[in-house]
């Protein structure tokens, strides 16, 4: 995982449930650019690793997170980030256990991710569309409504439990991260949905 491996998981101990830190089975890191072909750079490096790891089983359910967790770092972590402060910009960061499977995504914002459904509200507009309405932006605004919002929302349904942390002095930004248990007939994890 690099230099920044230890600082990663240093910072994610606490938020799980308690097992032995040292039980490590495999770790991976990889560098994102920030751009939105990073998306599809993680999923590609996750499948690798997964397949290394022989979790392609969790793949589909692992790539769909991680692809959210990327979205969000690139959509709202970059924003306000001084240039050169942190690089890479945007990290992923992927480590086993026996029964567990954590994804990572380091960032430069400050500010707490927050799960959210998406807001349907300024569509409930009595029964139907009110007359003279304009189609274009009714379509608009349920493309809006379908496309942002919903991506922490992914996360919390699809994985076992996610959280984030503040990176602190003198690495910049947080991490964002999301636990699945890989043996839930054992009672060791999250399983996929």
């Amino acid at each position: 995982m690099g230099t920044e491996g230890p600082t990663v998981l240093d910072r994610l101990w606490h938020a799980f449930p308690p097992f032995d830190p040292d039980a490590l089975s495999g770790s991976a890191s990889c560098a994102l650019p920030p751009r939105h072909e990073a998306v599809r750079t993680a999923r590609e490096f996750t499948r690798n690793v997964l397949t290394r790891w022989g979790l392609t089983g969790h793949f589909d359910t692992v790539a769909l997170v991680v692809s959210e967790l990327v979205t969000n770092a690139l959509r709202h972590g970059l924003s306000g980030a001084v240039p050169g402060e942190l690089e890479p910009p945007v990290r992923l960061h992927l480590m086993h256990w026996s029964g567990r499977l954590v994804c990572a995504v380091r960032d430069p914002g400050k500010n707490a991710p927050v799960a959210k459904l998406p807001d349907f509200t300024a569509l409930a507009v009595g029964d139907g569309p009110a007359e003279g309405a304009d189609v274009e932006a009714v379509e608009e605004l349920l493309d809006r409504a379908a496309e942002s919002g919903r991506g922490l929302f992914l996360v919390e349904s699809f994985s076992d439990g996610w959280g984030w942390q503040p990176m602190g002095d003198p690495l910049p930004g947080k991490i964002v991260w999301a636990l699945f248990r890989l043996n839930p007939d054992r009672g060791t994890g999250v399983s996929p949905v």
